[in-house]
């Protein structure tokens, strides 16, 4: 362990970051994460104070990084003036040299909600070009004007590059909105945006959506039951797909996910009370799913989940035996 840590170091080091032996944290404590890759180095970032951030040079030793946010966005006091900057279920992607980072400020329970842009030219601290960019509000949910949540975004583009939100939770589902080609504001009439994954029949505990490309389909991921309980905590991941980004999304089955479908694609056992707010990437042409999940062991706290996923007839599967080997 010790040679190991010290290769870390070093590129580390090599990368522009400072880093000492204990500052390698592995069973680290996360929420709704996402994850990217530049150069040799790993970054998550999830839900916390400013937006937590990890870095990593094998998915399995982890950095803590500075919140991206030292104070909050100002924009936010607007609407939420005792917004505390903790920050929600973020999404990170790349685009013409811009790293662009989505995010949620929300009243708790209600869908007093906003979906914030920051950007950034590159992901290492070190790196002297290294600067957050906060590019303000681009969709907001109002109590009593919009039926849905604006939360949990996840930028995803189509087979002609034209890029989408897909976002929400609980009210009216999983919705789905064009956005401008260079991704900083809408490109839609928000009064007609579809929703693609709803669970009205079952008080509509339904969040968290990404969606993935592979082969013919996209794939709708989503988190379904209820998260942040604990050892009470019944979250579990479901899938649709479709051959056209705006759905319909179908299960196995072949029930639409707009009207209460979904294939199960992991949910909780012994060992994890809940799973579930997973994102995907793909590294050196593996496919993998990160996520949290409340861990039995250790107090139910949210811990780092990462497995490679695997395709069997145009499904993912995850295999349990793999959340060991990030």
């Amino acid at each position: 362990m010790l040679l190991k840590n010290s290769i870390i170091i070093i590129v580390f080091f090599i990368l522009g970051q400072t880093l000492k032996a204990q500052d390698l944290k592995t069973d680290i404590s996360v929420h709704d994460p996402v994850i990217i890759k530049q150069d040799s180095l790993y970054y998550i970032f999830c839900t916390g104070n400013g937006i937590s951030n990890w870095s990593s040079v094998d998915r399995i030793h982890w950095k803590r990084e500075k919140p991206v946010f030292a104070t909050a966005p100002t924009w936010v006091k607007d609407f939420l003036p005792d917004f505390k900057n903790y920050i929600w279920a973020p999404d990170i992607s790349y685009y013409k040299g811009l790293y662009y980072l989505f995010y949620s400020v929300s009243a708790f329970g209600k869908n007093t909600s906003a979906i914030g842009l920051a950007t950034n030219t590159t992901l290492h601290p070190g790196n002297a070009d290294y600067k957050w960019v906060d590019r303000g509000q681009i969709i907001r949910s109002v109590p009593g004007q919009t039926n849905w949540n604006a939360i949990d975004p996840n930028v995803v583009t189509d087979d002609k590059g034209n890029p989408y939100l897909v976002f929400g939770s609980f009210w009216d589902g999983i919705k789905l909105v064009k956005l401008q080609k260079d991704r900083l504001g809408l490109a839609e009439n928000v009064a007609t945006i579809p929703t693609i994954a709803s669970r009205k029949r079952s008080g509509n505990a339904i969040e968290a959506p990404f969606i993935s490309r592979h082969d013919k389909y996209y794939y709708l991921f989503a988190s379904i039951d209820y998260c942040c309980q604990g050892s009470k905590s019944t979250y579990k991941m479901i899938v649709g797909r479709a051959e056209n980004i705006k759905g319909p999304y179908l299960d196995k089955d072949g029930v639409a996910m707009s009207s209460g479908g979904g294939s199960i694609l992991l949910e909780g056992d012994k060992d994890w009370y809940g799973v579930g707010h997973n994102g995907v990437a793909t590294f050196d042409g593996d496919d993998y799913v990160i996520f949290h999940g409340y861990d039995a062991a250790d107090r139910a706290i949210p811990k780092l989940r990462l497995a490679r996923l695997s395709w069997v007839g145009n499904w993912p599967e995850i295999n349990k035996n793999d959340l060991t080997k990030q």
